[in-house]
């Protein structure tokens, strides 16, 4: 995934980041557009791929001295059938593997 912010200034609500990937073999081009920023709390979007709009949020919970539990919950309200959880799993341990890194 390729993202690129597209206002200025720190991240925060109202930010605005432009996004690219390839999850589905083809790129797939949208936005994501911050609309709750609680540092080391919350963080929620609205993302729009193509035509289709999905509500993000994230929670950072501390659990301990070294560990965060990570709560992320995707409504996508045009979708009617369960999504295949694979690629969210996928960018999950991905994420997970960044963030262990910068440490």
């Amino acid at each position: 995934m390729e993202l690129q912010q597209l206002t200025e200034g720190p991240i925060g609500v109202g930010t605005v980041i432009q996004r690219r990937h390839t999850h589905t073999g083809r790129p797939l081009e949208g936005t994501m557009e911050v609309v709750e920023f609680v540092p080391n709390r919350a963080f929620g979007m609205v993302i729009h791929d193509g035509p289709t709009e999905m509500h993000s949020r994230i929670t950072f919970e501390p659990q301990d001295r070294n560990r965060t539990k990570l709560i992320a919950s995707v409504d996508i309200p045009s979708m009617a059938e369960p999504m295949d959880p694979g690629p969210i799993q996928q960018s999950l341990r991905r994420m997970k593997e960044l963030i262990e890194t910068e440490q």
